[in-house]
């Protein structure tokens, strides 16, 4: 049986979580303050930082969920993602509109991905 290896460790959540060949990563978001472009670099620098610690990257990621403060940034937010996404790697993806943690959230991204 595979063990449960927690990255992160927190009182109230893990950053990420690996089990049988997948990992998990929490939600991560942006600095607040700054516009969606910015958080949404912040976040993905997050997830390649989070995914090196678990031992695999960008190219091996499963699904992503994005959340917007407001769908209307979409645009804003895809340039900065089609930037980073590894052409010929692209996950599954959906984006939404959802109320954030804080009013200062613009963009929450949520990423399970294979392990090397």
């Amino acid at each position: 049986m595979s063990e449960i290896k927690r990255i992160g460790v927190g009182a109230r959540m893990s950053e990420a979580v690996a089990y049988n060949g997948i990992v998990w990563l929490a939600g991560q978001v942006g600095t607040p303050g700054t516009s969606v472009a910015q958080q949404t670099r912040d976040c993905l620098a997050e997830v390649d930082r989070i995914l090196a610690e678990a031992g695999t990257d960008k190219t091996r990621i499963l699904s992503t969920q994005i959340w917007l403060a407001d769908i209307s940034t979409f645009a804003e937010m895809n340039a900065v993602w089609d930037t980073w996404v590894p052409a010929g790697n692209t996950p599954a993806r959906a984006t939404g509109e959802a109320k954030l943690a804080t009013p200062e959230y613009l963009v929450e991204i949520i990423v399970t991905a294979a392990l090397k």
